[in-house]
């Protein structure tokens, strides 16, 4: 059985964090999906993520397998959600889930799973019991993997990408004990 946690990602974690996001960005593109296809998320928000310490990977057997970011506070993509509304209203003290993607060398093996079970673990630790997370309409595998854990649709908001039009984004929201 093999060692899986989550940890804070560092500086020297940079390269191999851009090297899964580009080939998320590839899967995604292959999929036929637009979301990442307009230079988001660029290198640099990737680099402030990790120097705002909110980067975080999934170790697998010593290699990093998958990475997301664990926004903290109020997120001003999440103020104006459409078709629903947050349990907490728009200003409530939650924990936002951005940026999830897995390795190409570790997809399939349902580690997406055991990425956001940590990240709301994180939360808990850290205070919150409001989480929250987003992801492309056509993007039906993150659906999957949100929803088996435990998040319920709330809506629809809407990020902006570069210099694109903002796209819409299915809004989802845990609240924990």
């Amino acid at each position: 059985m093999s060692a899986t946690y989550l940890r804070q990602a560092t500086n020297k974690d940079l390269p191999e964090i851009k090297k899964i996001i580009a080939e998320a960005k590839a899967y995604l593109k292959k999929q036929g999906i637009d979301q990442w296809q307009n230079g988001y998320p660029a290198d640099e928000d990737l680099e402030t993520d990790v120097n705002f310490g909110i980067t975080y990977v999934l170790i697998v057997d010593g290699k990093i397998a998958g990475t997301a970011a664990l926004h903290q506070g109020l997120d001003v993509n999440y103020l104006n959600i459409h078709d629903g509304e947050w349990i907490n209203g728009v200003h409530g003290r939650y924990t936002a889930i951005h940026r999830i993607a897995m390795s190409s060398n570790f997809r399939g093996q349902h580690l997406s799973d055991k990425m956001v079970s940590g990240l709301i673990t994180i939360s808990g630790v850290l205070g919150y019991k409001d989480i929250r997370i987003d992801t492309h309409p056509e993007n039906l595998g993150m659906q999957h993997v949100i929803t088996t854990n435990g998040f319920t649709k709330r809506g629809t908001i809407y990020m902006s990408e570069s210099d694109s039009e903002a796209s819409p984004r299915y809004a989802y929201q845990l609240i924990i004990g």
